[in-house]
């Protein structure tokens, strides 16, 4: 019960603040140290900054911004790069297509250790433009640290760049451009100051991770874990993508799913034709109408709402025709509801009707894990990806294996040494432990 006071009664007990930190007051920042660098657009100027960058020293600070909420490919639309003694530069790589020059085993960067956030999500469009990242070399220094994934080893709760700067270094940098459509040219200057403000402070808080890494007894594993992004190939094609689409969980009859898939398909060629995102050439909503609906006309077709407006006027057509197509396909022709293809285990909640005893494997598995990665102070999915801990519940290598078994599965499965090592042990003792509960209960049953 809660109590109130009263005229005249007992006071109402005071929350108390003892031991409580107060709220830390953050430092804006809004300014690159040395201003405002202007935009790299031209070979001369590149031809410089490359200069200026290989005399500076120390780790590279490196970023990247896209405009994925506005067009179909990846591309990068500008390259901030920040070194000490040389300053930040942005890179303009649609001016500036080949930044190789720039390239992590470049002689003008002769290898330097590359710094960025969130790594995976940049790799991919930097290389595009011939920017890899340097190898690491036998004595440690060289290769890639990820602040994002290096926060979380670390123990950090929350990873985002502006948190982290806030909580390391007690600075509070500009929010709002992330999303912003980086294909835009002339860049607002607002937004060049947000980009460079992003690679203002990495070094330094790469610095301060390191040495929490360092004192946990952790930095190997990050290394590895930073090897492993920087040598990750670029991400396999989906399965069958149509079926991301927002909302086919309306969508039941294999006919319709048909519909849901040529909408789609011919929304994203138009897409990739046209370099935009493809929501905003057709919205998911519309296809799945479609699909529901299914028209019989193109002009019945402009009435669902996203064929009509500013929807260019060969495209109902268009969508018609592949409508029609999919109405007309045999039924072998036609998909199946259900998910994607896959080459993995099934969903984990059919487990309990397909395998139980995979099932209580993996309850048993993923509470090894858990206790190991809350011992550890490491987030579940970074001791071990669970897909790899899925699959080897699902088929393990014999029905009560081993450490050395577990570990061989974990290795082939992509898992790290270090993940290996930390892990085998007690998810080898945790399915042994689900393999002989199984085996007593099958025997009390068999006893009636």
């Amino acid at each position: 019960m809660t109590s109130s006071s009263t005229p005249g009664g007992p006071a109402s007990p005071q929350p108390t603040t003892e031991g409580v930190e107060p709220p830390r007051t953050l430092v804006p920042l809004l300014e690159p140290r040395e201003g405002l660098p202007p935009v790299t657009n031209t070979a001369e100027a590149l031809a410089a900054a490359v200069v200026k960058l290989s005399a500076g020293i120390g780790p590279i600070a490196v970023d990247a911004e896209r405009a994925s909420g506005y067009k179909y490919s990846q591309r990068a639309y500008l390259v901030q790069i920040r070194r000490q003694g040389a300053g930040t530069f942005l890179i303009d790589p649609i001016a500036c297509p080949d930044l190789s020059a720039l390239a992590g085993d470049a002689p003008a960067l002769a290898g330097a250790e590359w710094v960025l956030h969130a790594a995976s999500q940049d790799l991919v469009c930097l290389a595009e433009v011939g920017m890899i990242p340097p190898a690491r070399r036998p004595d440690g220094t060289g290769g890639l640290f990820d602040t994002e994934l290096g926060a979380r080893l670390a123990g950090h709760d929350r990873v985002g760049l502006g948190p982290l700067v806030a909580e390391v270094l007690g600075l509070e940098l500009e929010k709002g451009h992330s999303a912003s459509d980086w294909s835009t040219r002339p860049l607002p200057e607002a937004w060049l100051r947000y980009a460079a403000l992003d690679v203002e402070v990495l070094v330094e808080v790469r610095d301060i991770l390191e040495d929490e890494l360092r004192s946990a007894g952790k930095l190997d594993w990050a290394r590895q874990e930073f090897d492993a992004v920087s040598a990750a190939p670029p991400p396999r094609p989906r399965v069958e993508p149509w079926r991301r689409t927002s909302g086919l969980h309306k969508v039941r009859r294999p006919r319709q799913l048909a519909v849901v898939r040529a909408l789609w398909e011919s929304r994203d060629e138009l897409a990739r034709r046209r370099d935009m995102t493809p929501t905003r050439v057709l919205p998911d909503q519309a296809i799945i109408d479609t699909a529901l609906t299914l028209p019989t006309s193109a002009a019945q077709m402009r009435t669902i709402p996203g064929f009509s407006g500013r929807m260019r006027s060969g495209d109902v057509p268009r969508y018609f025709d592949a409508l029609t197509r999919a109405r007309q396909l045999k039924e072998t022709e036609l998909p199946r509801p259900g998910a994607a293809p896959s080459d993995g285990p099934p969903p984990v909640r059919a487990w309990a009707d397909k395998d139980p005893a995979a099932a209580q494997r993996l309850t048993a598995a993923r509470e090894a894990v858990a206790a190991l990665a809350e011992r550890l102070d490491l987030p579940v999915e970074n001791l071990l990806a669970p897909d790899a801990l899925r699959r080897l519940c699902w088929a393990p290598p014999m029905p009560e294996p081993d450490a050395g078994q577990v570990a061989a599965f974990l290795t082939a499965a992509g898992a790290r040494t270090w993940q290996v090592e930390l892990t085998a042990e007690a998810i080898g003792e945790a399915l042994r432990e689900a393999a002989a509960k199984a085996a007593a209960r099958e025997q009390v049953s068999e006893n009636g």
